[in-house]
């Protein structure tokens, strides 16, 4: 059975709608307050993965990212964030604070923390690369390094400190441009330890958090689709080119069909085992959404020409900016990781 979420929320699909109605008045704001916006409206406060409503956690994150991927990313860490403290019992309750997780680790570069006693603050040294929404957000988990450890120790920190340096050349990004990313250096920075070392990776919530990214790069593959799909609506079957891009469109259909039973069956088994080991689930939902994404951004590139990425803003921003997002993939690793664990398991792994 899900385990229960004690904390109570009001989301539901009625909430997912409101969500997706407030977004296209937002669009003309920079994406740090359009985040802003959403945690003081209530939209970000979303089911904990697990808790028997990660669908529509899931859907929450689709349609932010159909609205803009550099959005996505901010709300996707802010969420993730929340659900992090809620399950390793630092709950932050509500509040207005904007939260971002960075956990990508560098050869030969990591943040150095040392308690202070017992008392579970500490002292944070170093700098941490591809920090998303370093310039926007109020406060960040990271990982960090306990002294004599091989495992990561996650910590809490508040940006304002004047501690803080924030490297912005660091991120010379074309696509995902607008979120707000830098290389961010902390010296003797104060922050509250969370968790035990290791923690971050040995939770449940690790291979859930993961498998929501897979919703993110749905919706975006979705912004890129909705061209094709609005050019196919008002085209006469009489056109030149209607029956390559016919073609296109039944191709792009069975993809994303796919893909959402795909997301639905996972969000389904992650509420029926909350405490089950997740990663074949996570790598499957977020192998085959990059997969997706790959797809229709071809089919439907080939399918309309030059004209959506010169002419429609909302077309290619999300040609530009899905490329960068789908490479938080890691590619052929991540799929010879969902292979091994695919195999582990003593069950036959496609019986209908």
């Amino acid at each position: 059975m899900p385990i229960p979420d004690r904390r109570a929320h009001p989301y539901a699909l009625a909430a997912v709608s409101s969500l997706a109605q407030a977004l296209p008045g937002m669009a003309a704001l920079s994406v740090a307050t359009q985040l802003r916006q959403l945690v003081g409206m209530g939209f970000a406060r979303l089911p904990r993965p697990g808790a028997g409503s990660t669908l529509q956690r899931w859907q929450a994150l689709s349609h932010v990212a159909q609205h803009s991927l550099s959005l996505a990313k901010l709300y996707e860490g802010h969420c993730d964030a929340l659900a992090i403290l809620l399950e390793l019992g630092h709950d932050r309750g509500e509040t207005n604070e904007t939260w971002a997780v960075w956990a990508a680790e560098v050869p030969g570069q990591r943040v150095q923390v040392l308690p202070q006693g017992d008392s579970g603050l500490a002292k944070l040294s170093g700098a941490k690369a591809w920090c998303s929404g370093a310039q926007g957000v109020s406060h960040a988990l990271l990982t960090a390094w306990l002294p004599g450890l091989d495992q990561s120790q996650l910590v809490a920190v508040e940006l304002g400190h004047a501690s803080i340096r924030m490297n912005t050349g660091a991120w010379q990004a074309v696509g995902m441009a607008d979120t707000l990313s830098a290389e961010v250096a902390f010296d003797a920075t104060p922050a509250t330890l969370v968790g035990a070392p290791g923690d971050y990776l040995r939770r449940p919530g690790f291979w859930h958090g993961g498998a929501g990214i897979a919703a993110c790069w749905y919706g975006g593959t979705l912004a890129v689709a909705d061209s094709l799909y609005r050019g196919m609506r008002g085209q006469s079957s009489e056109h030149p080119a209607f029956a390559y891009r016919a073609a296109a469109f039944g191709k792009v259909d069975r993809v994303l069909a796919g893909m959402a039973a795909l997301l639905r069956e996972s969000a389904a088994w992650i509420d029926a085992n909350p405490h089950a080991e997740a990663m074949a689930t996570a790598l499957r939902v977020r192998q085959a959404a990059e997969a997706a994404a790959h797809c229709v951004l071809e089919e439907a590139g080939r399918a309309l020409g030059a004209t959506p990425y010169c002419r429609d803003a909302a077309f290619a921003r999300a040609a530009a900016d899905l490329p960068v997002f789908i490479r938080q993939s890691h590619g052929y690793r991540d799929d010879a990781a969902l292979a091994s664990a695919v195999l582990a398991q003593e069950n036959y792994p496609w019986a209908l």
